[in-house]
C-alpha cells in the first residue's frame, strides 16, 4: 500500500468513511497546471469533489474560471467567491427561474450556461428578463454532441443557425461552445490524439463559419480528464480545458492512463465487520458507500488485502473472500480506491481531510445536495 495513505490514529474515523489525502491533491493540482500550462488555460470541473475547499485551493493556484453541473455546485462557487462560474447543463422548467435568482444574487459573479433547444433557451430568457433587478445578459455556450449523443447537436450548418438564433433572444449574448468528449476513453495516448483532431475538424470549421459572418464564439471549452492534456497541446483561440476527476483521480482512470500521472487522493476507509468463515470477510462498504455504476467486482479496489476475490456486495455490506481473512478480524481496517470517486464522493456528507498521515479536520460535500438555498 502507498505510504502516503497510511493514518497514524484512525480512533476517531467512523466507517465506511470517505477519506482525502491534502498533500495528494496538492501533488494532483500541480500536475494538472503543469499538463494545461498555466492556470489562465484550465476551468475545472467541480462535479467530483463538490467541496469549497478544493475550489479555494485552486483559486490560490490562480485558477479563475470554474465548471459545473448543477444549481447547487454553482451556487457553492458563487460562495467562495469564483468570479467566472459556467454551468455546463442545460437550463429548463422551473431551472430557469432558479438559475436567473441565483445570478442575481451574486452581482460580481459572471455566468454562463449550456444550451442545445431554441425552446428552452426561450425559456431562460424570459426567466432573465423577469428578474426584478435586472443584470447584465448571461452568454450561452452551445453544447455540440462530438460522439457521446447525450445532450447537444452535431457540428454543422443547423448547430451554427441554432446559436444564431439563441444568442440573438433578449438576455442572452454569444458565449463560445462546449465541446464534451466523454466517449472518448482510449487507453492508447495516439488513439485519443487522432479521436480529438477527428471531432474537432467539423467544429473549428463551424466556428470559422460564425466568425466569418460576424457571430462571436469567444471561446471553446475542451475535454474531460481523459483527454484535457491532448486538447493542451493545440493552440486553440479562446480554448479553455475542463478535466474534473484528476483532482481526486480514482483506479478506473489510474488504470488506465498512466500517462497522466495522477495518484488516487480520495479513499473510503472501511472496516471488517464479520468474518463468517475462515476465507471470508464482510466489510462495511456496501453500494451505500462506493459508487454502484461500475460493474459488481470493479467498485473499488481494496490496497491492503490480500489476493481477494468479490463475492457480492448489497447497500451495506461487500463480502470477499481470501486465503488472509484468519489476519483480518472484526474491526480491522481496511483501505479501498473507488473505480468511480465522483458519483462515491455524493454518497458521503463529509470527507475526513488527512495531511502528513493526520487526520486534520472535515470537509462538506456541499454540492452533494440538490438545493442549497436558491
Amino acid at each position: 500500500m502507498n505510504p502516503h495513505y497510511a493514518i497514524d490514529d484512525t480512533s476517531a474515523i467512523y466507517s465506511p468513511a470517505l477519506v482525502f489525502y491534502k498533500d495528494l491533491i496538492r501533488r494532483n493540482l500541480a500536475r494538472t497546471l503543469a499538463i494545461a500550462g498555466g492556470p489562465e488555460r484550465l476551468r475545472p470541473h467541480v462535479k467530483t469533489h463538490k467541496t469549497r475547499e478544493i475550489v479555494r485551493l485552486e483559486m490560490e493556484a490562480g485558477i479563475g474560471k470554474h465548471k459545473c453541473a448543477t444549481l447547487a455546485e454553482a451556487e457553492m462557487l458563487a460562495g467562495v467567491g469564483v468570479a467566472d462560474i459556467l454551468l455546463a447543463y442545460p437550463m429548463v422548467g422551473p431551472n430557469c427561474g432558479r438559475f436567473a435568482r441565483l445570478i442575481q444574487a451574486f452581482p460580481a459573479c459572471r455566468f454562463s450556461v449550456l444550451a442545445d433547444d431554441l425552446t428552452a433557451a426561450r425559456g431562460l430568457s424570459d426567466a432573465l428578463g423577469a428578474l426584478t433587478r435586472p443584470r447584465s445578459p448571461v452568454e450561452i455556450l452551445l453544447d455540440l454532441d462530438v460522439g457521446q449523443h447525450r445532450t447537444g447537436l452535431p457540428a454543422g450548418p443547423e448547430a451554427a443557425a441554432l446559436y444564431e438564433a439563441i444568442v440573438r433572444l433578449p438576455h442572452l449574448l454569444p458565449g463560445g461552445l462546449h465541446v464534451y468528449d466523454g466517449h472518448n476513453h482510449q487507453e492508447k495516448r495516439t488513439d485519443r490524439e487522432a479521436a480529438v483532431r477527428d471531432l474537432l475538424t467539423p467544429v473549428l470549421t463551424m466556428r470559422a463559419s460564425l466568425e466569418a459572418k460576424g457571430v462571436a464564439v469567444p471561446r471553446v471549452v475542451l475535454g474531460g480528464t481523459p483527454t484535457f492534456p491532448i486538447y493542451a497541446n493545440l493552440d486553440i483561440p479562446g480554448g479553455e480545458l475542463s478535466p474534473g476527476t484528476c483532482i481526486l483521480s480514482d483506479h478506473g482512470y489510474g488504470s488506465k492512463y498512466a500517462d497522466m500521472d495522477f495518484t488516487p487522493a480520495a479513499l473510503v476507509l472501511t472496516r471488517v465487520i464479520s468474518r463468517p468463515t475462515p476465507t471470508r470477510l464482510t466489510l462495511d462498504l456496501g453500494t451505500k458507500a462506493v459508487a454502484s455504476d461500475p460493474p459488481a467486482g470493479k467498485r473499488c479496489v481494496l490496497l491492503n488485502v490480500p489476493d481477494y476475490v468479490p463475492v457480492l456486495q448489497n447497500e451495506e455490506h461487500f463480502v470477499v473472500e481470501t486465503p488472509a481473512a484468519s489476519h483480518f478480524p472484526p474491526g480491522s481496517e481496511v483501505y479501498a480506491v473507488p473505480w468511480h470517486v465522483c458519483p462515491t464522493c455524493a454518497l458521503h456528507r463529509q470527507a475526513y481531510v488527512v495531511e502528513g498521515g493526520r487526520v486534520v479536520g472535515m470537509w462538506d460535500i456541499v454540492g452533494r445536495d440538490r438545493m442549497l438555498t436558491i
